[in-house]
């Protein structure tokens, strides 16, 4: 096996056979499980709803006209609206484009792998590790921005690897419109610059890539970062920006668990994956990947200290996916210099079969799980999402906690009560559920479309909220929670006058 050309090989179609396997295992097993295909979580379903309303002239936004920074991988909802354009139905373009990445994505990693100076077998096993993870292929599947990412960072890594260290950082500022962990690979690729001017160009490359979006989130949200970020955040840099006043003690003791916890998602990964980084991190070649590897080790220690929010493992861990195929590159690095100290080709034989097995035997379980996400999404938010497009009027305002496939369906005005899409009712959310509750009798929904177990003393007012329908899964694997209902509210029109001022009954 020669070292891959600029164009396809034979190779290339064997690595794309193999990544087809598993991927028709997902399928397989969505469609047993769940029925019809769909999404594993609600978040896809936010960025078609974004897409959708930009190329139907709303903007970038979720209710049409209300211009909202809510996306985190702005890339990947434009990228989505490119395909709309043409016609592509919107699961079709989500689902297309999402495995269009992983599938380039296995076959750059091929290349990086080789620009590495890695042997033309290891290379090959390096693209095939990409489109056999179970993480990637769940990514591409689940129309979240994941395979776009893992494209760009790996994509950049081997312009790196190729020295073409500017077109490296215009990747990465990609990477990080993709997937805004990837900044830290941004930085990490200044550093390695060597002296202040080459650094100072190669930030400059990337900050050109990022400098609109940065102004976009400026001016519509107040802030650099989007209103998700700021809705989410649990501490860290951004915590302390958006006037979270955890000690930093806490946020080092945090950094610490992350660290922890990236080790399992690493061995979740592959049982093999900690222990050859580390060996692969101390011989890492070409020197020129050095430093974009130490994120490797820096990425939870960051994430922790900068923006906390949830753990390394939260939703089949999206937000480090993007490093996969740098981590399986600098993985096969360590293994080649494990090889050199195995006795006999019989034992390296073994060994090899032993990495094979460890990396096919997780998929089966990771597809079940896929498709379990899959029927939890289709079952709940699109089955709810539907019935508000049957049974409300068009002009009808809704408040919800599950922005994604309850406005993609239902095609109606909302009020986001976690603040993704609805970003003023933050300052309410976080002086509890009675100050939200106080915004509702100023903003008069009709219907309010939660979890009641994430809003106890919402719903336990009974005046002001009857439940009509609703849905319980019986396996929850992705939910939020078992229950969602639908609460028509007082402020429903059949209850009040027309003309008449907003009720606020909430004051009692």
């Amino acid at each position: 096996m020669g070292p891959p050309g600029e164009g396809l090989d034979r190779y290339d179609a064997l690595l794309l056979a193999a990544g087809t396997l598993v991927l028709a295992t997902f399928v397989a097993l969505e469609a047993r499980i769940a029925g019809a295909p769909g999404l594993p979580l609600d978040d896809g379903w936010i960025h078609l709803r974004l897409a959708d309303n930009l190329v139907s002239g709303g903007g970038f936004a979720i209710n049409p006209g209300e211009t909202v920074a809510v996306s985190t991988a702005p890339l990947w909802t434009v990228a989505l609206a490119g395909l709309l354009v043409l016609g592509v139905p919107g699961l079709a373009a989500t689902k297309g484009l999402g495995v269009a990445c992983w599938a380039a994505t296995g076959l750059v990693t091929r290349r990086l792998a080789a620009a590495a100076e890695l042997p033309a077998g290891l290379a090959w096993g390096a693209g095939l590790a990409v489109l056999t993870l179970g993480r990637l292929v769940w990514g591409a599947l689940s129309g979240m921005e994941v395979p776009l990412a893992a494209l760009c960072v790996a994509a950049a890594s081997w312009a790196i690897a190729r020295d073409r260290p500017l077109l490296g950082a215009a990747g990465l500022g990609l990477a990080t419109l993709a997937r805004p962990e990837a900044g830290l690979l941004v930085v990490l690729h200044a550093l390695g610059g060597g002296r202040w001017p080459a650094a100072l160009r190669r930030l400059t490359v990337a900050a050109a890539v990022l400098v609109p979006s940065l102004a976009f989130n400026l001016v519509v949200g107040g802030r650099l970062v989007p209103n998700t970020a700021a809705a989410k955040v649990e501490g860290g840099l951004l915590g302390q920006m958006e006037g979270l006043t955890a000690p930093w003690a806490l946020a080092f003791r945090v950094a610490g668990v992350f660290l922890r916890e990236w080790a399992e998602l690493l061995f979740r990964d592959h049982a093999a994956l900690p222990l050859l980084l580390m060996v692969g991190l101390v011989a890492c070649r070409p020197r020129r990947l050095r430093w974009l590897a130490a994120a490797l080790v820096l990425h939870p220690i960051a994430s922790a200290l900068v923006a906390p929010y949830r753990s390394p493992i939260f939703q089949t861990g999206r937000y480090s996916s993007h490093l996969l195929p740098l981590a399986v590159v600098v993985a096969l690095a360590g293994l080649e210099r494990l090889w050199r100290g195995l006795p006999t080709r019989r034992f390296r034989v073994a060994v090899v079969a032993l990495l094979l097995v460890a990396l096919v035997a997780p998929v089966s379980g990771e597809a079940r799980e896929y498709a379990w996400a899959v029927q939890n999404i289709n079952a709940m938010q699109v089955t709810l999402g539907q019935w508000v497009a049957r049974h409300t009027p068009p002009d009808t305002l809704i408040a919800l906690n599950d922005l994604g496939a309850l406005s993609y369906f239902g095609r109606r005005r909302v009020i986001d009560l976690m603040g993704l899409g609805t970003p003023e009712i933050l300052r309410y959310r976080r002086q509890g559920e009675m100050a939200v509750l106080g915004y509702l009798g100023r903003r008069c929904p009709e219907y309010l479309v939660v979890f009641p177990a994430w809003f106890r003393k919402l719903t336990a007012r009974e005046d002001l909220f009857r439940p009509i329908i609703g849905v319980t899964l019986s396996h929850n694997v992705v939910s939020g929670a078992d229950t969602m209902l639908v609460y028509e509210t007082v402020w429903h029109r059949d209850h009040r006058p027309e003309r008449q001022a907003c009720p606020a009954p909430w004051a009692r």
